[in-house]
């Protein structure tokens, strides 16, 4: 398991790459990277998160232990970003390796449920009509209903 928060930018592929190599006792390998969203009604600047060193590590390392324990995963890779960001810029990757596709999918979707309404991370949107605190959406809370 491995988990990274980190102010630069990251290549998704190369992390990729480095997550899967020489991991021939497993079947699956799925992966997703989430990338700032520009809004056509109000043109992105940039996004800022802001999260508490320490706590937040912590935190990611619960979750992604709680995925181990409740699928069977080889393994498990969590990045996040903080800092300024622009539109088209990965946020998050979320890596799960599992002997079996069922595990390494409901793991990784479970994984970015939680990363999307329970981790400790605060967004600030600047954008054209100025900024704002981003408000947790009642549909991803409700997506963790299903965990």
């Amino acid at each position: 398991m491995r988990i990274v928060v980190q102010q630069q930018p990251f290549d998704p592929g190369a992390q990729m790459n480095a997550f899967a190599a020489g991991r021939d006792d497993l079947g699956a390998i799925v992966t997703f990277t989430g990338v700032v969203r520009d809004d056509p009604a109000n043109p992105l600047r940039q996004m800022m998160i802001e999260h508490y060193p320490g706590m937040t590590e912590r935190a990611l390392e619960k979750i992604a232990t709680e995925a181990q324990t409740r699928w069977s995963l080889g393994d498990v890779l969590v990045i996040h970003r903080f800092g300024p960001m622009r539109p088209g810029e990965q946020i998050m990757m979320v890596a799960t390796a599992a002997r079996h596709r069922k595990d390494a999918f409901e793991a990784a979707e479970y994984l970015m449920d939680y990363l999307k309404s329970r981790a400790p991370f605060w967004k600030k949107e600047q954008g054209a009509d100025g900024e704002g605190w981003v408000a947790a959406k009642d549909e991803d809370e409700d997506a963790l209903t299903r965990w």
